[in-house]
């Protein structure tokens, strides 16, 4: 089983869509699934572990949407739209430095690397 460095959890397309417009949280998703692929973070070779995405249909934030939560750093980013996902995965999760100025909050989980894909 891969070792799993980030889960990428966006919500994107709520079906009462309360926290944003349901075009641009599918376009966002898009590009979501495209900069994963296009930067390699799927790849079950990668040291650090792999980056899975889930598209989710509300995360009970309802405002400021699209939202992105970043597991396991909880960090939740707000006004998440496709021209800010590139540098949101270079700079978070390849560089390791959240972007501040679009985090909404903070809510760390504890953090086991040793739980493999699928078991989570």
């Amino acid at each position: 089983m891969q070792r799993v460095s980030h889960h990428l959890l966006l919500c994107a397309t709520a079906t009462k869509a309360k926290c944003c417009d349901s075009a641009l949280g599918a376009q966002t998703w898009n590009e979501l699934k495209s900069v994963v692929r296009e930067l390699n973070l799927e790849n079950t070779e990668r040291p650090e572990g792999i980056v899975l995405r889930s598209k989710a249909d509300c995360l009970r934030v309802c405002e400021r949407g699209p939202i992105l939560l970043v597991w396991p750093d909880g960090i939740w980013y707000a006004d998440v739209s496709p021209d800010r996902i590139k540098r949101i995965i270079e700079q978070h999760i390849i560089g390791q430095q959240p972007v501040e100025e679009w985090v909404l909050k903070r809510t760390p989980f504890e953090k086991n690397n040793d739980l493999p894909a699928g078991k989570i």
